[in-house]
């Protein structure tokens, strides 16, 4: 209820909000939003690092998702408080830009939130608090680039430990390599260098993976080319083709039907063999214009006839039909063919011809056509094997994140020490840069170093170790120069140098973590009023008891 400015003494207050909003203000509305923060990073807090435990969620269709993946934790999980969304919604934007760090973003927001609380009890202003926390995120920045060091893509060696570095943490880490080299060729293999430099690399489109249950984990690979869950149209045609000339078509190859409703009256038999006449030679046109380049193998995204099969099998072609429109980019890209839109635009220079054989085989209970030993392939796909369907869907997740890590580090090639080092380093410096800031804004600057020991202390407190004496030494370590790369070792606990053990992050996802913690943090705590509407339905019931009618046109009443 808001009352209007300047009530009499007697007056009565009108209400300007419906009653039935639910309102928080001021203090109350920070202090709920710091609690929902806090609780959402509680939930993934321990599926940090290597000693992680995985989350079990039920999805609304019944199914069981096992995961220690951020982001696909709190895709599952229903949240109603508005604060709390807006957390989950991070998790979904660090996988979307960089892939990794899902987990790290979400407990770091939580921790920032955490330690404004106090700040904000000494009555702090929320703006000050977050001019603080900005001029920290600054100054951050500035650092990770002094801690950062090239790293040499060309490097084969150099790369996989980069990327196991991201995997160990995960489920996949127990296959060795097998995950961190598929993903670095699947990533190398649709990476183009545009003609002034720039690296493009599209993993979302052109790197498909297939999962297929049964077979063992050894026989993942990544295919010099792609393959799809569909089978010749018929059974004459052949099966395996070497050097096939591939026809991409995005146009149906059978008898066009009418747009409404036809009717036609015949009074002579003869007219019924012409129609069917007409019908039949409509076809044999368009088999013509394809069999004109001599392929040996046509796919369509549309249907095609039993006279369309017919004609191109006398032709000597195989025929596939009704495949994706995303499949059919990548096998463009993979055999060189143009996809046609119209069988009179066929020309020779439209036939792919840089896929080296053509085979469909038997898989598990299906039939696969595979489209392989492709010259340059610019897209690929990744068969996955393995025992159960929960198996496979969480080492695809791992590969979703090795591919964010292969990407950032082709795109950017620079590297900085993992297992909380950086973190830990950044806190040191921040806390005691905060000494030379004026004002009260030096606590918030210095909340924020704080903050930051979260990912190290969590990573000690999920493999088990003495979080207490662990922290103790790194910050000791760390308040000497020199020992930025000291940080928890994730399965013994123990402080090690984090260079000499080979555990790496890429700048990008650390870079992109730190953004996105502070932001949303600051966002979050300059929020001072939380009014919620009530939903449509609710606001009719008050309505129907009291015998009124909002409503004078729609839904409900038309029923």
């Amino acid at each position: 209820m808001m009352p209007m400015p300047g009530g009499g003494g007697g007056q009565q207050g009108v209400f300007v909000i419906n009653k039935n909003a639910k309102r928080d203000q001021g203090r109350k509305a920070q202090l709920t939003n710091i609690q929902a923060g806090k609780t959402v990073a509680g939930i993934v807090r321990t599926t940090l690092g290597p000693r992680a435990m995985l989350k079990m969620l039920l999805d609304p269709m019944g199914g069981i998702v096992m995961t220690n993946d951020g982001n696909a934790i709190l895709r599952e999980v229903d949240v109603s408080h508005p604060a709390a969304k807006n957390m989950i919604e991070l998790s979904r934007a660090q996988d979307e830009e960089v892939g990794d760090g899902t987990t790290s973003v979400i407990i770091l927001a939580g921790e920032l939130l955490g330690v404004a609380e106090p700040l904000l009890e000494k009555k702090l202003h929320p703006t000050l608090i977050v001019s603080g926390y900005m001029k920290a995120l600054e100054d951050a920045q500035t650092l990770l680039k002094e801690l950062a060091y090239p790293v040499d893509v060309d490097d084969p060696k150099a790369l996989g430990e980069i990327v196991r570095g991201s995997i160990d943490t995960k489920f996949a880490s127990r296959f060795g390599t097998l995950i961190s080299d598929l993903a670095i060729q699947a990533v190398k293999t649709v990476c183009i260098v545009k003609p002034d430099g720039r690296k493009e690399i599209d993993v979302k489109r052109f790197a498909k993976v297939e999962k297929i249950q049964g077979g063992e984990l050894s026989d993942c690979k990544v295919l010099d080319g792609v393959m799809f869950n569909k089978d010749i149209t018929h059974p004459r045609m052949r099966r395996e083709i070497k050097n096939p000339r591939v026809v991409l078509l995005d146009c149906p190859l059978e008898y066009k039907k009418g747009e409404s409703q036809t009717n036609v009256e015949i009074t002579k038999e003869a007219d019924w063999e012409k129609l069917l006449q007409q019908e039949e030679e409509e076809m044999r046109r368009v088999c013509d214009d394809i069999l004109k380049v001599k392929p040996d193998l046509v796919i369509t995204e549309k249907g095609v006839s039993d006279l369309a099969q017919h004609f191109l099998m006398k032709g000597g072609c195989s025929v596939i039909r009704r495949i994706r429109k995303t499949d059919n980019h990548r096998i463009a890209r993979v055999t060189g063919a143009h996809i046609c839109n119209r069988t009179e635009e066929l020309q020779e220079t439209m036939v792919g011809t840089r896929c080296g054989r053509f085979k469909v085989q038997k898989l598990g209970e299906e039939y696969f056509t595979f489209l392989t030993e492709c010259q340059d392939p610019k897209a690929c796909s990744i068969l996955m094997r393995g025992a159960t369907r929960d198996v496979l869907n969480e080492i695809e997740r791992n590969l979703h994140d090795a591919f964010g890590v292969a990407r950032n580090i082709l795109l950017e090639p620079l590297l900085l020490p993992g297992g909380g080092a950086v973190e830990m380093e950044l806190a040191a410096r921040l806390k005691e840069k905060s000494k030379s800031i004026e004002g009260s804004r030096q606590y918030a600057y210095r909340a924020v170093g704080e903050a930051l020991e979260v990912i190290p202390r969590s990573l000690a407190h999920n493999c088990g170790a003495d979080v207490v004496r662990a922290m103790t030494d790194l910050r000791a370590r760390h308040a000497a120069s020199g020992n930025a790369h000291f940080g928890i070792d994730g399965k013994t606990g123990k402080v090690a140098d984090m260079k000499a053990l080979g555990i790496f992050d890429t700048f990008a996802v650390k870079q992109q973590t730190l953004r996105t913690s502070i932001e949303a943090a600051a966002m979050l705590l300059r929020i001072d009023d939380i009014i919620s509407g009530i939903s449509k339905k609710q606001r009719d019931k008050p309505s129907a008891v009291m015998g009124g009618d909002d409503e004078t046109f729609g839904d409900s009443r038309d029923g």
